[in-house]
């Protein structure tokens, strides 16, 4: 049986929308890059990490999966993150304003005897912002809790120009990646 270690109800929809069955396990794990860490390999251990705990959380549990993943937009070797308040949100918008920066979804399955992974990186361009725009924005409640202070599936898709990418990455999962997992795993959908 697979199970996502995830409290993302992006991460929850994303995966039924593919139809596939899956029960979930609740982790609190720190999110903390090393100094120097490249942000893909960051992004990487994270997922892993988040699959390992699931795993150990369910040893009872006879043919487990664990499905980890992590989003992270980067820009010029900065991860984001999320926001802490709505200061940072604003900040984090205005450096995106006017840029392209990318956006590292990874995913890992996790099973007793096996583990695989997949990384997508998408480029997202956003066109100039102006303050009353970021404010608006930032105001609606959106940004918080968002990796890079924006939700692609959300307001923030008027502000994307280009994407060059998996858009399903961009939300948290992406799914042509996560599909091709599953399938080396036996895992379809329902």
């Amino acid at each position: 049986m697979l199970y996502l270690a995830s409290q993302s109800p992006r991460r929850r929809e994303l995966l039924e929308q593919i139809g596939v069955r899956f029960g979930t396990v609740q982790l609190d794990l720190p999110e903390v890059r090393a100094p120097g860490e490249p942000p893909a390999d960051y992004v990487s251990r994270v997922a892993r990490e988040k699959a390992g705990a699931g795993l150990l959380k369910l040893s009872g549990v006879r043919g487990a999966v664990v499905l980890g993943g992590d989003t992270e937009v980067v820009l010029d070797d900065e991860v984001f993150g999320k926001p802490a308040d709505r200061a940072h949100a604003v900040a984090m918008l205005r450096k995106l304003s006017g840029r392209t920066h990318e956006v590292v979804s990874a995913v890992w399955l996790v099973s007793a005897g096996r583990e695989d992974h997949a990384i997508s990186r998408t480029a997202v361009t956003f066109p100039a912002l102006d303050e009353a725009t970021i404010a608006a924005y930032v105001d609606s409640g959106e940004p918080m809790g968002r990796a890079g202070a924006y939700a692609i599936q959300g307001r923030a898709a008027a502000f994307v120009s280009r994407i060059d990418g998996s858009y399903s990455g961009v939300m948290g999962l992406p799914l042509f990646e996560t599909t091709q997992l599953l399938h080396r795993f036996g895992i379809g959908a329902s």
